[in-house]
């Protein structure tokens, strides 16, 4: 081998050496591998980035469709009759847990729930007292004291609600001292739940109303407070206190008389509480 066959060996060697090798291909300089993990780390930093703006993006749809499904359940309810709510959820059970979902969220952001102020009421008095829960959602109220509640709702998820019309509840007459109607009175028919709960309580028994603030606020298309008020005294009630004071709800309690007279009364028709379409 002649001395420039030799020169030109050792400058091949030691161009392998300052590189590495990549399959398919030739030596890539340090400074050039460098580049591609670079490169890499940024496309794979770019992926996961695109990933957690992905499922933002997909977790902000699906809040919104399922706020979209929740007004328009909300909306069905105050606009249609007990009987033709009982049978849409029976045809379509799933959506009443939708509904549901989507209340919870809606009441996270009241400052004070009206249930928990019943809650204090209940607790506050005998637990030999029987209560009928008129609509009891999770039925948190029985959950919550030690008296016998009877609860009712559309639709029955545990073995302690029961399912129907709130104006045929299985109940004996004259056989609770408390009904509950909170945030409940959604139908068209909402005067016939309340002569149901007349039914079913003892006189002297208690009816306890927790009603959102807009439906009777006559200033903004409400029923006047004092007509519903009127109406549910005419049924056999004395009106014995009504709370105004929290921003989003009013409460209302009455006593049941121990003598009956049956009356025409005149209904105010209450505001349906719909949310704006987004």
């Amino acid at each position: 081998m002649t001395e420039e066959q030799q020169r030109g060996k050792k400058r091949k060697r030691g161009r392998r050496h300052k590189g590495k090798t990549v399959p398919g291909g030739d030596a890539v300089p340090n400074d050039e591998s460098s580049s591609v993990a670079a490169a890499a780390a940024a496309s794979s930093s770019a992926i996961k980035s695109g990933s957690k703006s992905s499922a933002s993006f997909m977790d902000k749809m699906k809040a919104r469709l399922s706020g979209g499904h929740f007004r328009m359940l909300n909306e069905k309810l105050y606009t249609c009759s007990g009987d033709e709510a009982l049978k849409y959820f029976n045809e379509n059970p799933s959506l009443f847990d939708l509904y549901h979902s989507g209340y919870q969220v809606q009441m996270s952001g009241w400052p004070e729930q009206p249930n928990d102020i019943i809650i204090k009421w209940i607790k506050g008095r005998s637990p030999s007292l029987v209560v009928a829960d008129f609509g009891c959602g999770d039925a948190r109220l029985a959950k919550s004291v030690k008296n016998k509640v009877f609860s009712f709702d559309l639709v029955s998820n545990n073995p302690s609600v029961v399912a129907c019309d709130m104006s045929k509840t299985p109940l004996v007459s004259s056989s609770v001292d408390v009904a509950v109607f909170c945030l409940s009175l959604m139908g068209t028919n909402f005067p016939s739940y309340l002569q149901e709960a007349n039914r079913v309580l003892k006189p002297n028994g208690w009816l306890l109303i927790a009603e959102v603030k807009s439906r009777l606020d006559p200033t903004t298309g409400g029923a006047d407070p004092n007509d519903f008020v009127k109406a549910i005294c005419e049924l056999g009630f004395i009106a014995k206190s009504k709370d105004f004071s929290n921003k989003m709800f009013i409460l209302f309690y009455f006593q049941k008389k121990e003598k009956q007279k049956s009356k025409n009364i005149k209904w105010p028709e209450l505001k349906p509480c719909i949310y704006k379409r987004r």
